[in-house]
């Protein structure tokens, strides 16, 4: 969970975060002594500006907040401790008190218009109608604990350090020559010549000694240890689990059968093929041609048409928008063609080719269905009772299972399973209702304890219990011997086949060898990739393939593993060509922006680094624990 969150954190941890802290303080930024302190001292002091505890406090809830609904689940103090945000608070309320004190000394002042014309343009401040709404302005500020004319100096306070932002990084953008150098080394293609290495090159390897395996363990002995297991043991409760089929009547399925009988039934599909006329006298004509004997064939091909281009399909009467058509071709024999027929786009002249009768499922065939389905309807409305009832026994002293026994449910126990749902020889349990959700709350609780049951399904209950712990151990070697001695020739042949690569690699350097030649001496392919780019994933080679093949100059020679874990790569780059009309404006403009953003936030550290070193800061660690402690 922890590695989780600080790989989340490392995105905006960086540098102080400055930009970010000009955007935050920018609308809900820390003034110097905005609020009353109950601490009675401040946490930053730089010059004549400081940072109180109640300050403090504030933006650091802001960040947990932020932090939270951007990992989708609140964070406990302790995993915020663990990411770090005290300090990376800290480290913002710091900043912003050192441009500040760079303010006042500047002399920097914002108009109370200029502020309020921010304020009416916040859209959180802004009503259904799109416009200012104070009611809506009040009751934010009321949910962040703050007042009018604080909020008024805190923008204030905000809008001064945007002055200075501004001035220093107003007009910064990646230099043209910066940016073509990019666009080159993002642009250049290789071509390579290489050969797969199988491990059969140095297959079979000897046994490992009793010492190699032993020091190969304890080196990697944290890899083998047993995880925590935990034997369950739980109850469903869904309608499924309390339905009574025998409860249900003959009447009643036959009553549902009769109500439902659409639903068991397949409707009458006739195949059609269709014959459309510009008019009333050439519909007529082709019917008169029909009783001299042409076929409906040959009208069709009189009109220029092929017979895919009149078939309609095989189609029920639903199916046909046109209700008189769909009449009168479910009222014509098989083969037989129709008089003509007043379509809503026309007179038209129809056959029916296939006719499929209608078939209904017999009630017999679907009795027992329908048994358990009514059966599990009259569950769904009594689960309620069902929970109830459970709960009350639990009230009343009964155990799990004799709660379970009670209401005819079934307890199954699932004896020492891990937290990622296997047993204990690394086999996955299968078959376990809401189990994502399942171990994580027995993964949290305590043995014996009644927990809260797990909602499953649309109207089902998981209860639950942990019988027993099994703390994480780590194993012996004797019981894990077989997978250490596999791991340990895996990595043993792998080891050998990249000393192997690395020679012949140094052989075709060297001009002792060629890769042709490699090839030929152990009946294997050489291979050719052309247009190879720096940023590609290419299917054969991997990203750290490309990654090898870019990192060396043309000519040279290296190796690298095959992707699909079967060998090692032998390579050697043949060509090397760079585009021919790389320059600034090739570069995407989102790059281009990304790299401005990049030298904006270096001068923002920097100057950061001078005012400290000039203004100096007071850090009062007693207050940073106090206001922690606030609330």
């Amino acid at each position: 969970m922890l590695d989780s969150l600080r790989n989340a954190a490392n995105t905006w941890i960086a540098k102080l975060l400055l930009a970010i802290l000009v955007v935050s303080f920018g609308i809900w930024g820390i003034s110097g002594q905005m609020l009353m302190d109950p601490t009675g001292g401040s946490v930053v002091t730089v010059g004549g500006t400081s940072v109180s505890a109640m300050d403090y406090r504030l933006a650091y809830d802001r960040r947990v907040s932020e932090l939270s609904r951007q990992l989708g689940t609140q964070l406990t103090r302790a995993q915020a401790e663990a990411l770090g945000i005290s300090e990376q608070v800290l480290s913002e309320v710091t900043v912003g008190a050192l441009l500040d004190e760079m303010a006042r000394k500047m002399g920097l002042g914002v108009s109370r218009e200029s502020i309020a014309e921010l304020a009416a343009a916040d859209p959180a401040f802004k009503g259904p109608d799109g416009r200012f709404n104070v009611a809506q302005f009040d009751y934010i500020l009321q949910q962040i604990g703050m007042t009018r004319d604080a909020y008024l100096r805190n923008q204030t306070a905000a809008a001064r350090r945007q002055q200075i932002v501004d001035a220093l990084a107003t007009g910064v953008k990646a230099p043209d020559t910066l940016l073509a150098s990019m666009a080159r080394y993002r642009g250049e293609d290789r071509t390579i010549e290489y050969v797969a290495l199988p491990r059969s090159l140095v297959e079979p390897v000897e046994a490992p000694s009793d010492d190699a395996l032993k020091a190969y363990f304890e080196e990697h002995k944290a890899g083998y240890a047993a995880p925590e297991y935990r034997t369950i043991s739980f109850v469903k409760l869904e309608p499924e689990d309390i339905a009574d089929p025998d409860a249900v009547s003959d009447e009643d399925i036959e009553r549902y059968y009769e109500q439902n009988r659409a639903s068991y039934t397949v409707p009458e599909r006739r195949t059609i093929e269709q014959i459309n006329f510009d008019s009333e006298e050439a519909a007529s004509t082709a019917v008169e041609s029909l009783k001299s004997g042409v076929t409906f064939e040959d009208l069709v091909q009189l009109q220029g048409k092929k017979p895919e281009d009149v078939n309609l399909g095989s189609l029920t009467h639903a199916q046909i928008a046109d209700k008189t058509i769909a009449d009168a071709a479910f009222s014509l024999a098989e083969n037989q063609v129709s008089d003509i027929v007043n379509g809503m786009f026309g007179p038209v002249i129809l056959r029916v080719t296939k006719i499929e009768p209608e078939k209904v499922t017999p009630l017999a065939e679907v009795k027992d269905r329908i048994r358990k389905e009514l059966a599990i309807s009259d569950a769904t409305r009594q689960i309620q009772d069902a929970y109830d009832a459970y709960e009350d026994a639990r009230a009343g002293g009964a155990t799990l299972a004799e709660a379970a026994q009670s209401l005819g449910l079934q307890v199954r126990t699932v004896k020492a399973i891990s937290r990622g749902g296997e047993d204990q020889n690394g086999n996955v349990v299968s078959d376990l209702p809401a189990a994502p959700r399942l171990l994580a709350a027995a993964f949290e609780t305590d043995e014996g304890i009644e927990n809260a049951p797990i909602d499953v399904g649309s109207h089902g209950y998981l209860f639950y219990e942990v019988d027993e712990i099994i703390p994480a151990r780590d194993r012996t070697l004797d019981e894990v011997r077989d997978r250490v001695v596999a791991d340990w020739t895996r990595e043993e042949v792998a080891k050998r086949l990249k000393a192997k690569a690395e020679e012949l690699a140094k052989a075709v350097r060297d001009g002792t060898r060629t890769l042709d030649q490699v090839a030929s001496e152990f009946g294997l392919e050489k291979i050719t990739k052309r247009g190879l780019k720096r940023e590609a994933n290419d299917p054969d080679l991997g990203r750290p393939g490309v990654t090898a093949v870019f990192g060396i100059p043309q000519g040279s020679v290296g190796s690298f593993a095959n992707p699909a874990g079967d060998g090692e790569f032998l390579f050697q780059v043949t060509e090397v060509f760079q585009p021919a009309s790389a320059s600034a404006e090739s570069v995407p403009a989102d790059v281009a922006r990304a790299v401005g953003n990049t030298m904006t936030q270096d001068l923002l550290v920097q100057l950061a680094a001078r005012l400290q070193a000039d203004l100096g800061v007071t850090v009062n660690r007693a207050a940073v624990q106090q206001a922690l402690t606030l609330f």
